[in-house]
């Protein structure tokens, strides 16, 4: 007689065991409907897994959504944590190319990295919906990252790192990087792109240092 699969029972598919499977269906599922439309069956139809197994490695819902931002966490502490692994810069000129680096290296973690895109999109249900995650995600890395780059854009302007100024500048040089993945259709259908890879990646990471220089520039002027 055939034994149905056990909550334990692996994931044979992309996604490797039953817990990865269920996180990689629960990141694309809560982004692309949200955490209170998804049901539990859809996810676990969506990972080739028993209903069960969803109890059984994350014990419900709600903490499997908190597994999924977990997951983010650790994935872009990979790529764009790295800046808080960097000694502070000694110079104003250290302070650009770290900066300058730090969007390199986003720029190809955000816009060519492949499994960004189900991120992005459970990250921006979570900005406008709230849950424990967006606390996971805050906490995690956003927080830390945006605090240690003003640090370092602090340095390269002469400004306090913690004042307002500061702050908005490096939302700023975050988020035209953000803007190339969510507006990602418009931009393939503008730039005649058939891909944003490494090559695109590496153009656009080329005009967002262009705009961070010429913002440093303005800033120092201004600063007395």
């Amino acid at each position: 007689m055939t034994q149905s699969p056990t909550p334990t029972a692996q994931y044979s598919g992309k996604g490797g065991s039953t817990r990865a499977a269920l996180i990689e269906a629960g990141l694309r599922l809560f982004g692309e409907k949200g955490f209170a439309s998804t049901s539990t069956r859809e996810i676990a139809a969506a990972a080739n897994a028993n209903i069960g197994s969803i109890a059984y490695h994350f014990g419900g819902k709600e903490a499997l959504r908190d597994a999924c931002a977990t997951h983010i966490v650790e994935t872009m502490s990979k790529g764009a944590g790295l800046v808080l692994t960097l000694p502070l810069p000694g110079s104003p000129s250290e302070a650009q190319q770290q900066l300058r680096a730090t969007i390199d290296r986003m720029a190809m973690f955000m816009l060519a990295g492949p499994e960004v895109g189900g991120f992005v999109r459970f990250i921006l249900h979570e900005l406008q919906y709230p849950t424990a995650a967006l606390d996971i995600i805050y906490d995690g890395i956003f927080e830390p990252v945006h605090r240690r780059l003003c640090d370092v854009w602090a340095i390269a302007v002469g400004q306090e790192p913690e004042s307002e100024e500061v702050k908005i500048a490096i939302f700023t040089m975050i988020g035209q990087l953000i803007y190339f993945r969510i507006g990602r259709e418009a931009v393939l259908r503008r730039l005649g792109w058939t891909e944003i890879g490494a090559e695109e990646a590496r153009r656009i990471a080329e005009q967002a240092s262009r705009n961070m220089i010429a913002v440093i520039e303005s800033s120092r002027k201004d600063t007395p």
